[in-house]
């Protein structure tokens, strides 16, 4: 048996202008998760082809690339992937080391940003010290710590009780507000 062919993505229009919400839903296997990965410059598509302000991403080198994700997009994963040994404050501040702020900016944004999202009082907890929506809420602080043009979330509620996942959805809805 020879090599499969299977198409993830066919026939995929998208333009998002600066300020949209916009949630893409579908059945497992849809092409979600794919989508999310071409946008976020994670896989590149084999035909077609993806702009970011106005960027053809895929005619980027893996430098321009890893630049372009590290301030203007942030990520939010179904997973959370903090970092365990480190606290929500410096889970919050890593981003901003590889973007090359300031430590004393890089500790007051994230202090700023964590507190954003509620959890001033939770600076220096490590994950495993943390409900599941505080993790998530400092995933989401990490995703905001550069101030990306878009924001990524892949399932963002998929590992979330039911009333968790609503403040969530809640949460990134007044994100978007304030900085849309």
């Amino acid at each position: 048996m020879g090599p499969v062919t299977v198409k993830a993505l066919d026939g995929v229009n998208l333009k998002v202008r600066r300020g949209e919400y916009l949630s893409i839903m579908g059945p497992s296997g849809s092409g979600k998760t794919t989508l999310f990965n071409m946008v976020g410059g994670i896989d590149r598509p084999t035909r077609g082809r993806v702009f970011i302000d106005g960027v053809d991403i895929a005619k980027l080198d893996a430098y321009e690339l890893a630049w372009l994700r590290c301030r203007k997009i942030g990520y939010i994963f179904q997973t959370f992937n903090l970092i365990p040994v480190l606290t929500a404050l410096e889970n919050v501040t890593l981003p901003m080391i590889f973007a090359g702020v300031e430590r004393e900016e890089r500790l007051r944004r994230g202090r700023e940003i964590l507190e954003s999202v509620g959890l001033g009082e939770r600076l220096d907890h490590k994950p495993m010290e943390l409900s599941g929506g505080q993790q998530q809420r400092v995933a989401i602080a990490r995703a905001l710590a550069n101030n990306p043009v878009i924001i990524l979330a892949d399932e963002p509620t998929g590992n979330l009780d039911l009333h968790t996942g609503l403040e969530i959805i809640s949460l990134l809805r007044e994100m978007n507000k304030e900085k849309g």
